[in-house]
């Protein structure tokens, strides 16, 4: 990936967040087709993974967005493949680790909640999206942050 390539889609997922999608969606439908996967499939395949899984506020999902997209580039597909499943899961806790170092937490109440916002979940009914939503909720900057710490990867690593 180059460069140009890594700053495209950080900027199309903080657009797909911000045209209403999921954290996690925002950040899987951006990297798509670099992976050659059809844009309806990276939106259902993330779909229940926004508001930190279903809106249980567990792992964000721009963290479950980063952790799909680093299994297309560096996942196994045999399962007898301990290596790779092992290479996998060192990228995953590479990036899990910078996103939690920039941000604090991975956990979507706690990013929340250093924000002031409220977390406590009533409903599966997700919060709507207006001014007010946009201003007070840091989710926009969490799915930068994601999108980014994995441009970089994907950057980084074609050039090493």
């Amino acid at each position: 990936m180059t460069s140009n390539e890594a700053e495209a889609c950080v900027r199309q997922a903080v657009l797909n967040f911000m045209q209403g999608y999921n954290c996690s969606q925002a950040v899987v439908a951006a990297f798509a087709p670099y992976y050659h996967l059809d844009q309806d499939m990276a939106l259902r395949i993330s779909a229940g993974f926004g508001g930190g899984v279903g809106r249980m506020r567990m792992m964000c999902g721009a963290v479950s967005g980063m952790v799909m997209v680093a299994g297309l580039q560096d996942g196994q597909i045999q399962g007898t493949d301990t290596a790779g499943k092992a290479g996998c899961y060192k990228t995953v806790q590479q990036l899990l680790n910078e996103f939690k170092e920039q941000n604090g937490s991975i956990i979507c109440a706690e990013l929340l909640a250093m924000n002031k916002c409220q977390v406590v979940n009533k409903d599966h009914v997700p919060d709507a999206r207006n001014a007010a939503y946009y201003k007070t909720r840091p989710c926009v900057r969490k799915v930068e942050s994601a999108a980014r710490i994995l441009a970089d990867y994907l950057t980084n690593r074609q050039q090493t």
